[in-house]
């Protein structure tokens, strides 16, 4: 089975970053069986110096394997798709 990183990159009282997150586990909670298995990180930008530089005017950023998915607003149904594309 197919695994993936999701890391969601965003920072305490972070009213966006807390709308990811729901939308992230809302889309994981639901994928269908024999979706890829899924690990989610969630880091803060105010605990990586270098985080902070390439991405603090863009948080919310959720970045699957490594590669930066979207930011500010996590879409659902993009999400979902590009999970359900590595099977």
């Amino acid at each position: 089975m197919t695994s993936l990183q999701l890391t969601l990159i965003g920072k305490p009282d972070c009213h966006l970053c807390e709308d990811a997150h729901a939308v992230v586990t809302g889309v994981i909670d639901s994928l269908p069986a024999g979706s890829p298995e899924i690990a989610l990180d969630e880091v803060s930008i105010l605990d990586d110096a270098e985080l902070y530089e390439r991405h603090w005017e863009e948080i919310p950023v959720l970045l699957i394997n490594g590669k930066v998915h979207n930011y500010w607003r996590i879409d659902p149904d993009r999400l979902r798709t590009a999970i359900l594309e590595q099977r």
